[in-house]
């Protein structure tokens, strides 16, 4: 991790806006969850049968209901990374911490290079019991990054001020051909590989009610 000359703040709780299986954000900072890492939004997996499937979307997905249940999540910070994203340990409302869940349900990674084996122990349980990306073959997430740099969702593109305007990671879409006004949602499906230009009509939204009250309609996944 790198040191930043801005002060950590305190400890943050609120309503989190999944990015993807490690990231969240909360009152517009991006909060990266410490020790783990999950697959990226773009990144496929094979099963236990050797079929493809998107793990990185279902770890988003999976985190997305994970919160849900018990809001609002709290996280204390430990650092900033490269990007200066927040780096934080994360609960539930209940307790529950959101890494450890993580890795014991086999849908991110004990990070050693920053965990010093903080997770070592759900992981090992997670792949005897073949859950999550431990059901067949996969990249690890750091290793995969390494070789489909063209792959991954720039950091530039999430962080605030470049698009996400105090908070709003809701993008609004314009289809080239028809003109249909479309808007997705962080956890759905084609919302890493979709890019918003201004100069188009294209917009970012904070809620899917302004987004709708504006025109669009919800991506169908």
């Amino acid at each position: 991790m790198t040191n930043w000359t801005e002060p950590l703040p305190g400890p943050m709780q609120g309503r989190a806006s999944v990015i993807d299986g490690d990231t969240v954000e909360i009152a517009g900072q991006r909060v990266r969850f410490n020790g783990i890492d999950a697959p990226e939004s773009r990144q496929h997996c094979d099963d236990a049968k050797g079929f493809d499937y998107p793990c990185g979307r279902r770890a988003a997905q999976a985190l997305d209901k994970f919160l849900a249940a018990s809001r609002p999540p709290h996280c204390s910070f430990v650092d900033r990374d490269r990007y200066g994203r927040l780096v934080g340990n994360c609960n539930r409302a209940d307790g529950r911490s959101v890494q450890k869940w993580l890795v014991e349900q086999g849908l991110a990674l004990d990070w050693p290079r920053y965990s010093n084996g903080a997770f070592a122990a759900e992981q090992v349980s997670a792949k005897a019991a073949q859950r999550g990306v431990w059901q067949g073959r996969f990249d690890q997430p750091w290793d995969w990054r390494d070789a489909n740099a063209d792959k991954v969702e720039s950091v530039s593109e999430q962080s605030t001020g470049f698009g996400l305007l105090g908070g709003c990671n809701i993008k609004g879409n314009i289809r080239v051909n028809t003109g249909e006004k479309i808007y997705h949602v962080p956890s759905q499906e084609y919302y890493a590989e979709t890019h918003i230009s201004p100069l188009k009509g294209e917009r970012w939204f904070c809620s899917e009610v302004e987004a709708q009250a504006a025109g669009w309609r919800k991506a169908r996944r």
